[in-house]
């Protein structure tokens, strides 16, 4: 399987091929089990993706806003599918990078399309990771005010008897503080008080926990989820 059909592959499942380009690659899926192989792995690995964003009409200048922002093509001229031109780009990068970019899609997605409450921008965003896998698990936007909206990217078993609990870490001397229990993975907002205002770099982890939350105060359970915070432009 080369990286130019895993690429094209992961073109088509995104959406972001033209009618031409889909009908041909829909030919080359009912003929070649590699390629169908190909798309079955992206499916598998952005449908948790797909299922936490809602279902949205876009504006009518929303593809003009973004042709321009990345350059049209000339009259006549055909224009590569958008994957297509990022690995033309960054060949060496192919494989390592698009994990990321998904995540920082739906990221963006998410900012747009559901601030908190309607509060306006958060000070803090952070994507986190499983730690062994660097599989992204949930997004965390941090508000001036002490807010702090949790939204899990994928679904994430907790046994009978646990419940997982989301931390911060903004001073190794004050040590982690509880941001809240959340019973299954499910987007929430959590009220937070006596923290300072998020910064960059700032740590969020989630933690499985026993009933009730960590009877310490501090993360006790193995963390599935962890990430550091970035201020949005």
């Amino acid at each position: 399987m080369t990286d130019d059909l895993i690429a094209t592959a992961g073109e088509y499942v995104a959406g972001l091929m033209s009618p031409e380009e889909q009908e041909t690659f829909e030919r080359l899926i009912a003929s070649d089990p590699v390629a169908r192989s190909a798309v079955a792995d992206w499916r598998s690995r952005l449908l948790a993706l797909d299922e936490t964003a809602p279902r949205l009409t876009p504006s009518a200048g929303l593809w003009p806003a973004i042709e321009t922002a990345i350059g049209a093509a000339r009259p006549g001229q055909a224009k590569p599918g958008w994957f297509a031109r990022l690995w033309q780009d960054v060949s060496a990068l192919r494989l390592a990078t698009l994990a990321g970019a998904a995540a920082a899609l739906v990221m963006a997605v998410l900012l747009v399309t559901q601030p908190f409450g309607g509060a306006g921008k958060p000070t803090v965003v952070a994507v986190l990771n499983a730690p062994n896998t660097s599989e992204a698990g949930a997004i965390v936007e941090a508000f001036a005010d002490g807010r702090i909206r949790v939204v899990p990217l994928r679904a994430i078993p907790v046994p009978e008897g646990r419940v997982l609990q989301v931390w911060t870490l903004w001073d190794r001397q004050v040590g982690p503080r509880s941001v809240g229990l959340m019973e299954r993975a499910e987007a929430r907002d959590y009220a937070t008080s006596g923290m300072p205002r998020p910064v960059d770099q700032q740590l969020y982890e989630i933690t499985l926990e026993p009933a009730g939350g960590s009877p310490t105060g501090r993360p006790t359970g193995p963390i599935l989820y962890v990430g550091r915070g970035a201020t949005p432009l």
